[in-house]
């Protein structure tokens, strides 16, 4: 029921309250007795004392009782209206409050349906991972896909980087990292909105040796659960620490891999651009531009990335490893990092390792590492469906 026929409601009861009162004092036994003579009648508590024109002996005893029936009738009527008038005020007041808190709980996302949109490059890894948490936890979500030249799409927001997470067109979350955790947090702690959870998550900027400003977010990897709802997601004893540390793993070392090795030769990087700019919202020029003159600047970047990052000369030694490495964690008798079901470590990795998927580096890796069985079971978990 909206708020406008509450108070509709409320209204109309206030006046048929006022109503009676009115008639109470339209009665001719009312009118009768001169209302300035009421008042004092009415402060005056505890007195017997009638205050006129001559003395109590010179009243008889039914004028006495006619007129204390008619100063009981003013009485009523006048708190019937007094009554209705705070009546009306307390339920308008509270109605308006409960509005407001039903729309800003509407707009904070502490209901359980919300309105998610993705602000995305489709091929960026970091995107891939939000991706592939929303797909695992079946979470509807609208995309809308970035211009990687203009930007344009994205022009409302000082942060000008990709993912960006809008909740209910109010809340915009950044960073994947901290989209990831602030969703784990809500879904398992309903009793806090998101942007209440958001807070745990403080924005720190600062500036690298270049001089360049860089926003980094503290305590992202955390996921804010404690109690009985730490011991349901984290049932295994060191189990979060291990989560945590392979998330961190896929963000600083692992997606540094994936440039190097997509670009790491002409042809291949022309191939990737191909695909960037299939995937991609490029305008015609922008595509041609992007095609074949990125293609030749990110061989030439991926070449300082490859120092950059201590690599070695063939970076598919660098991605093989990093792979198996990754395997060797998870282990032999476990599906997934998470057992049964991935975890927030499992999806970053799947996440980052998906955007290679087509090209010639992801064809190398599932031939030459034992990621392969475990790739296709998150596949499987993740529905193996891209939202368009």
């Amino acid at each position: 029921m909206g708020v406008y026929v509450k108070s509709k409601m409320a209204a109309a009861c206030v006046r048929k309250l006022g109503k009676v009162g009115k008639l109470v004092l339209d009665t001719p036994a009312c009118r009768a007795v001169n209302c300035h003579a009421v008042v004092p009648r009415i402060t005056l508590n505890g007195s017997r004392r009638a205050y006129g024109t001559g003395t109590e002996g010179l009243r008889s005893r039914p004028l006495k009782n006619f007129t204390t029936q008619l100063r009981s009738a003013r009485v009523m009527g006048c708190a019937f209206l007094l009554g209705g008038g705070l009546g009306l005020y307390q339920t308008l007041k509270l109605t308006f409050q409960r509005h407001l808190a039903e729309e800003e709980t509407k707009s904070s996302g502490s209901s359980g349906e919300v309105k998610l949109t993705l602000y995305q490059y489709k091929t960026c890894p970091f995107c891939s991972k939000v991706r592939a948490f929303l797909d695992f936890h079946s979470l509807p979500y609208e995309i809308v896909e970035v211009n990687p030249v203009m930007r344009k799409e994205i022009k409302w927001s000082s942060y000008r980087k990709v993912p960006i997470l809008m909740v209910n067109e109010s809340v915009q979350l950044n960073d994947s990292s901290v989209i990831i955790s602030t969703l784990k947090t809500f879904l398992n702690s309903r009793e806090r909105t998101i942007p209440q959870i958001l807070e745990c998550y403080p924005e720190m900027r600062s500036k690298n040796d270049s001089g360049k400003e860089v926003v980094e977010f503290n305590n992202k990897y955390w996921v804010m659960v404690t109690g009985t709802d730490e011991e349901k997601l984290y049932p295994e004893k060191g189990s979060r620490k291990e989560e945590m540390k392979w998330r961190k793993w896929a963000d600083d070392w692992l997606v540094h891999l994936i440039s190097p090795n997509v670009y790491r030769t002409p042809t291949e990087a022309l191939a990737s651009f191909d695909y960037i700019v299939h995937e991609g919202k490029f305008g015609t020029f922008e595509g041609f531009f992007a095609k074949y003159v990125g293609a030749g600047a990110m061989w030439l970047i991926s070449k300082r990335l490859k120092n950059r990052h201590n690599l070695q000369n063939d970076v598919r030694q660098d991605l093989y490893k990093a792979v198996n490495d990754w395997v060797a964690a998870v282990g032999k008798h476990r599906k997934f990092m998470g057992g049964e079901e991935p975890n927030l470590a499992d999806l970053a990795v799947f996440g980052v390792l998906r955007v290679m998927d087509g090209l010639q580096a992801f064809d190398d890796m599932m031939e030459n590492t034992k990621i392969k069985p475990w790739y296709r079971r998150m596949e499987k978990a993740t529905h193996h469906k891209e939202q368009q």
